[in-house]
C-alpha cells in the first residue's frame, strides 16, 4: 500500500502507463526529468513485494526497453508456473535434505567422498 505522499505525488506528476495481472500500476512522470530521463515507478496492490513485478515490467522499469508491456507479452506461456510470493525466511522456504531444520541428517553418499587428513 502506497503512502499518502506517494499517492499525492503520483496524482500530481504521474501518468498511468499500465497494470499487470497482480493489479500493480506502473507510472511515468508527465514532464519532470531526473538526470535527463522521465521517472518510472510502480504502485503495488497490497503489500509491496518486489518479486510481484513481472519480467516484462521489470525491464521497462529499469530501462532495458523503452516500450511498455504489450498485452501479448503479458500472457504467460502455458508451461510457466504462476507467481508465488518470496518464501525466504518463512517456514515455507526451501530446505534441502540434511538442513538443520529438517533434522540435519543427510543421505549417505555413494562413497565418492574422502575426508582430507593432514
Amino acid at each position: 500500500m502506497a503512502t499518502i505522499g506517494t499517492m499525492i505525488y503520483t496524482w500530481l506528476n504521474g501518468e498511468l502507463v499500465g497494470t499487470d495481472e497482480f493489479g500493480n500500476r506502473y507510472y511515468s512522470s508527465k514532464s519532470k526529468k531526473l538526470y535527463g530521463q522521465l521517472r518510472r515507478w510502480v504502485l503495488y496492490k497490497g503489500t509491496p513485494e518486489g518479486s510481484k513485478v513481472p519480467a516484462e515490467w521489470h525491464s521497462w522499469l529499469h530501462r532495458t526497453t523503452e516500450i511498455p508491456l504489450t498485452e501479448q507479452a503479458a500472457q504467460a506461456p502455458t508451461w510457466q508456473k504462476s507467481h508465488r510470493k518470496n518464501q525466504s525466511g518463512s517456514f515455507a522456504a526451501y530446505r534441502p535434505d540434511g538442513h538443520d531444520l529438517n533434522g540435519g541428517n543427510r543421505t549417505v553418499t555413494g562413497g565418492d567422498y574422502e575426508a582430507w587428513t593432514p
